[in-house]
């Protein structure tokens, strides 16, 4: 990452918060030394826990999008999800309700995530959605 690259990121992440009037933004990558994903960014969060989330490679949110290449949306959690709450460590973190979230590709390969995601009751709609995914563009290499 080039210096400065963290205040361009968040910032981009602030941006978007602000422009989706969602409640929280984040931004997860995997390590460079191994499979596991971290979360490294976040705006609007409600503590620092998101820090100290990591993932294996295909496991959790960030795992299954970087593992798919797809984008993952999670309506009414835990209601409505695959597997275990457990196993979906950031919206427990910041105790989120619905999730959309993007892969980011660097040099054509899946390494990152964008999440938005809304603690209320208040799901997140198509245009919301075409938002975090033209945001996670901007971030890709």
């Amino acid at each position: 990452m080039q210096p400065g690259g963290s205040a361009l990121i968040d910032q981009a992440c602030e941006k978007v918060l602000t422009e989706l009037d969602c409640d929280f933004v984040g931004l997860a990558l995997q390590n460079t030394d191994g499979p596991d994903v971290r979360w490294h960014y976040a705006a609007g969060n409600s503590n620092e826990k998101y820090k100290r989330i990591t993932v294996r490679y295909g496991k959790g949110i960030a795992g299954k999008v970087i593992s798919t290449g797809r984008p993952m949306y999670v309506e009414n959690f835990p209601e409505y999800v695959a597997g275990k709450a457990l196993e979906y460590p950031i919206m427990l973190a910041e105790a989120l309700k619905y999730a959309y979230a993007v892969p980011i590709h660097f040099k054509g390969i899946p390494k990152g995530v964008f999440l938005i995601g809304n603690r209320s009751g208040q799901p997140i709609n198509e245009n919301k959605q075409n938002t975090a995914r033209n945001a996670a563009r901007t971030l890709e290499l």
